[in-house]
């Protein structure tokens, strides 16, 4: 049984709440390779992939050979495109490169429970009734953050996502992090060292990932 202590709104300390199991729970020893190869393809579907060099077919330039190929004493020599010259191509030239791979949905929602059980373990998630601000309010936000979670460390605050005031106050936060329940994804939770919920959140965590 794994339990988080729970806040009101104004950042008091209530009580705590049980964490599900099936989510906060789970063994975190034999899924530890799949946890890496899922962080690992979240990170290289990141790059963009556009960096791209010249070739000899690319630069410009005549294609005529620049002397002949014996009698002048010279080493043999090509084009003006050649690698060798300068203003030439380059010889085995980048390309623009797709590093996308498709991250399997199995292994996508078991890394995300393997990485909230860490922290949940170990202490670092905290539940907090509501995040409700009328409007956007990054010092607001700041006193609430540091009333629930004191420590220093990268913060992940977990909402709905349906109320834009709420995101908006945390977005500019240095440290802190902002996503919906529904989009989690490992990489987030394990670069936060603190993970913050709403009950909302909670539920809705529990709603997607729990099958």
């Amino acid at each position: 049984m794994v339990k988080a202590l729970r806040f009101d709104s104004q950042g008091k300390q209530i009580d705590e709440v049980e964490l599900p199991a099936s989510i906060f729970d789970v063994d975190v020893n034999s899924p530890k390779v799949l946890l890496h190869e899922v962080v690992t393809m979240y990170l290289g579907n990141q790059r963009q992939g556009t960096v791209q060099k010249k070739s000899r077919g690319m630069v410009s330039g005549s294609t005529k050979k620049l002397f002949k190929q014996k009698g002048t004493g010279n080493a043999r020599m090509g084009s003006r495109r050649s690698p060798i010259r300068v203003h030439g191509g380059i010889a085995f030239a980048i390309l623009p490169k797709d590093w996308y791979r498709r991250i399997p949905r199995t292994k996508k929602r078991l890394a995300i429970k393997v990485a909230l059980t860490d922290r949940a373990r170990e202490g670092r998630v905290f539940i907090v009734e509501s995040l409700d601000f009328d409007k956007p309010n990054t010092k607001g936000a700041i006193e609430l953050l540091g009333k629930i979670i004191p420590e220093k460390g990268r913060k992940l605050v977990v909402t709905d996502g349906h109320h834009i005031p709420t995101v908006k106050s945390f977005t500019n936060i240095p440290g802190v992090m902002t996503d919906r329940a529904d989009s989690l994804h490992a990489y987030e939770i394990l670069k936060s060292h603190y993970v913050l919920l709403t009950m909302d959140a909670l539920s809705k965590v529990e709603e997607v990932f729990s099958s």
